[in-house]
């Protein structure tokens, strides 16, 4: 899946340093095409969808709520986030929407076109960009943003974390919402539609990782505890990276990378 990328208004993002490119999904790429179950939930805004282990067990996922507006809950951590914002696996980009009509430099990122277009129509700004891959402004960010489970991209906390902070500027803050239960589980999923059973691609590693497992691996990461709550009976944890200023951040990449979080 290659093409060049351009903005739907002709605007560049305002991103910590230059952007490596505007922010919209691939050229000549319809957003909703496909059979993908992920892109049919977001266009109709309602799942069912669920995120299938090989054994079976579903994980439902809230695709109602991630297709609305920021509720209270999100408004809350919003409220959190310093500077530049970096919202990785944004989906259909509720909160990067937020947080550019308050004015605020946000970018979200995405591996999934139907969600990247999805944000750029509220308003946001994003990238079909997997997080493992280069990104604009790197070392610069001084918000990251794991909400919605996302603190489980690639199936390993430990390099998610390792990743995350290699992206934030020195003393950067990391925001993420972990499991609603004590778990600390790695496993390949797939995405599915139960109503006919329809799988999207092989399946993928993901993890889920309640707050005293994730307190653990960052502690053990160089990480500082800000803070830990419980809103609407989701927990998040807010996490300050110790990078040293002396550790120098990476220029922002001329040449996108188009990648999946997931295997496609």
């Amino acid at each position: 899946m290659t093409g060049s990328a351009r903005a739907l208004s002709g605007r560049p993002a305002a991103v910590p340093g230059r952007l490596a490119e505007p922010a919209f999904p691939l050229a000549g790429q319809a957003p909703w095409a496909g059979s993908d179950p992920y892109a049919a939930a977001l266009r109709a805004g309602r799942g069912p969808l669920f995120l299938r282990r090989t054994d079976g067990w579903l994980l439902p996922l809230e695709v109602e709520r991630w297709c609305a507006g920021a509720d209270t809950v999100d408004l809350e951590v919003l409220d959190r986030c310093e500077g530049a914002v970096l919202d990785v696996g944004c989906g259909p980009g509720r909160l990067v929407a937020e947080l550019a009509a308050r004015g605020r430099t946000v970018l979200g990122i995405d591996v999934s076109e139907a969600a990247v277009a999805h944000t750029v129509r509220s308003g946001g700004q994003s990238l079909r960009r997997s997080v493992f891959e280069p990104l604009p402004g790197e070392g610069r960010w001084d918000t990251v943003l794991l909400m919605d489970g996302n603190v489980g991209i690639g199936g390993d906390p430990r390099a998610l974390l390792a990743r995350v902070a290699a992206l934030l500027a020195p003393g950067g803050l990391l925001i993420a919402e972990t499991a609603r239960v004590d778990v600390d589980e790695r496993a390949h999923v797939q995405l599915v539609d139960v109503t006919d059973g329809h799988a999207s691609g092989s399946p993928f590693p993901w993890a889920r990782i309640g707050t005293r497992a994730l307190l653990d691996r960052a502690a053990a990461g160089g990480w500082r505890t800000v803070a830990q709550w419980t809103s609407g009976d989701r927990p998040f944890v807010a996490l300050r990276s110790d990078r040293s200023a002396s550790s120098s951040a990476e220029p922002p990449n001329s040449t996108a990378v188009i990648s999946s979080q997931r295997a496609r």
